[in-house]
């Protein structure tokens, strides 16, 4: 599969079709099925730690790039403007590398996240007081 479509939905429908990648923004989250052809169901939420969605009014590009390690196939690959762009695939160790940044890659991001909340708390508790 060279090519997909890409449709915008408030839902991602339960049966997805064959070279179609659905994106949902309500739910920051876009799903397609494995590119490989093997038929297994790929989620990709958007956040800061998981995937960017770009669509420049035409197509739509996610980054980074799809690794399906938890699949039989393992398929890794771009979505690059509508279109699939195969990557190498990866060793066990390259898994394991990329497993562990992204990890410590959420945890900072947590970290961030309740460091703001903690902040907007303590400001409605001073404003509280005084």
């Amino acid at each position: 599969m060279k090519n997909l479509r890409h449709e915008f939905v408030e839902y991602i429908p339960n049966e997805l079709e064959e070279g179609v990648i659905y994106i949902s923004i309500k739910f920051a989250t876009a799903s397609h099925k494995c590119c490989c052809g093997c038929g297994r169901e790929v989620v990709t939420p958007f956040s800061p730690t998981d995937w960017r969605l770009i669509f420049d009014g035409e197509t739509i590009s996610l980054d980074p790039s799809i690794g399906n390690w938890s699949f039989p196939c393992q398929s890794h690959y771009w979505i690059r403007h509508d279109q699939v762009k195969w990557a190498p695939k990866w060793t066990r160790d390259e898994i394991e590398s990329g497993r562990s940044h992204d990890k410590l890659a959420k945890e900072k991001q947590l970290g961030r996240s309740e460091s703001k909340g903690n902040f907007w708390r303590n400001l409605k508790k001073w404003h509280s007081r005084h």
